[in-house]
């Protein structure tokens, strides 16, 4: 009963203190993390209001809102997955700022995943009405055609492809691609493959993204002879893909979920003394990982590092945390050490992996120490991190620890979750530590009144 009272205040306290900012803050390059956080916090509460409230537009009229276009998009994107929510919030703001086609692109956008075409068209009539020399992006157009694509309806996608001078759009290899998409979802080869054609004889390159889409579709219908067929045909041409020929045909096993196949093809390279494609390798090693082959990852890494691979960035953000979630600490290290002589600056996803698993051994000391490290070396860990760590410290009982960790994340301007209060402050009266609890209490206080 006592927490749930505390919870009503602590919300309450939460909503007044977002409807009190609201009139004056804004984000610009010059704010500071901690008007930042606040700034996110609000977009999130209004967001709740839109996908929850019964009359969302009495209480946002309520909150006497400065509405700018960055903030309706904001609100627009966090709603994404609630259409009628964001289109009836999109109606309210209208009558209080003029719309950009931002705003409008990103509920375009909602509302064809939500297969809401009659919606989606009115509101391009509108957005043709308020300029008539409206065009839409490419990137809207290319996201309309696949999602008729996706839901099988070919004869949509087509029109919209060929209605791209209505929409002023060009149609770049980028619309292509979207078409060539739907045409390979619905299995239409013979289509895309003429698709591809006529792009050809408008003067336009297929890009790896033309290729990748094509091949995928062949593998995904265990047509690997037609995808191999395709790239010599167009080598032949003169069009040769930005990859080699094998790294595509890879990454369209993985796509369709040929794992095995995959790594026979990789197995069969590096055999043969060649390497993949750095890109090609991080899918297939994140595939690898998430089924929990971790030593097969670890084993594959380092030969193809032998044979001359060139790690980048993404490798060691898919193979740290891998081996730290199974205990391979030591590993975990290396990886880090490797990706520091190869020039990559850590940052809080390389290290917090490392800290969690060597928490889930017991390994405190250790961990703390190496946090403590990471900070003197000028990578100074952010929210999630310190949430994190807190949490660890509470699962062990560690509450002293957990205590301190929220007192420094509150002086570098970071404000922690309330779960973090709640546990750290009950833990510590359970385990007699009423002083250093009350404080915490009273640190939450006064970070609500902030």
């Amino acid at each position: 009963m006592l927490r749930s009272v505390k919870l009503y205040f602590r919300t309450t306290a939460t909503a007044t203190a977002n409807r009190r900012q609201l009139k004056t803050l804004t984000l610009s390059t010059s704010t500071t993390t901690a008007n930042k956080d606040a700034y996110f916090a609000l977009v999130h509460h209004i967001t709740n209001i839109v996908r929850r409230d019964i009359y969302p537009e009495r209480t946002l009229n309520r909150l006497n809102l400065p509405v700018t276009s960055e903030l309706v998009f904001r609100v627009l994107r966090a709603c994404s997955h609630s259409p009628s929510e964001s289109l009836r919030f999109f109606t309210w703001a209208r009558a209080h700022y003029s719309p950009t086609s931002v705003e409008y692109e990103e509920l375009i956008k909602t509302l064809a995943r939500a297969k809401r075409y009659a919606s989606m068209w009115k509101l391009i009539t509108q957005m043709k009405d308020q300029n008539p020399q409206f065009s839409i992006s490419s990137d809207t157009v290319c996201s309309i055609i696949e999602e008729y694509g996706k839901h099988g309806l070919i004869d949509q996608a087509v029109e919209v492809f060929n209605k791209c001078s209505s929409l002023n759009c060009e149609q770049s290899v980028g619309v292509y691609n979207a078409l060539l998409f739907a045409l390979c979802e619905v299995k239409m080869f013979h289509g895309a493959y003429a698709l591809i054609r006529r792009m050809i004889r408008k003067g336009l390159a297929p890009d790896k993204r033309t290729y990748a889409v094509l091949v995928n579709g062949w593998c995904s219908s265990g047509k690997m002879i037609e995808a191999q067929s395709f790239l010599e045909e167009m080598s032949k041409k003169g069009f040769n893909p930005p990859v080699r020929g094998r790294d595509l045909l890879i990454e369209g096993l993985l796509s369709a979920g040929y794992l095995d196949s995959a790594k026979e093809m990789v197995r069969k390279m590096t055999e043969e003394g060649f390497v993949p494609d750095v890109n090609t390798f991080n899918c297939l090693i994140e595939a690898i990982c998430n089924v929990g082959e971790i030593g097969l990852c670890v084993d594959m890494y380092h030969g193809v590092c032998n044979l001359g691979l060139c790690p980048d960035i993404n490798t060691y953000k898919i193979l740290i945390p891998a081996v730290s979630k199974v205990g391979r600490i030591d590993e975990a290290f290396r990886l880090l050490h490797s990706s520091i002589e190869d020039g990559h600056k850590p940052f809080p996803s390389l290290y917090a992996p490392i800290i969690k698993g060597m928490c889930r051994t017991g390994q405190f000391d250790d961990a703390f120490c190496f946090f403590g490290e990471m900070k003197v070396k000028g990578h100074p860990p952010n929210r999630p991190v310190y949430t994190m760590l807190i949490t660890m410290c509470g699962r062990a009982g560690r509450y002293v620890e957990a205590a301190n960790y929220l007192f420094e994340m509150t002086e570098m301007g970071l404000m922690p979750i309330s779960r973090c209060f709640d546990m750290v402050t009950d833990g510590l009266k359970n385990c007699g530590k009423h002083d250093l609890a009350k404080r915490i209490e009273q640190l939450e206080v006064s970070l609500s009144r902030i």
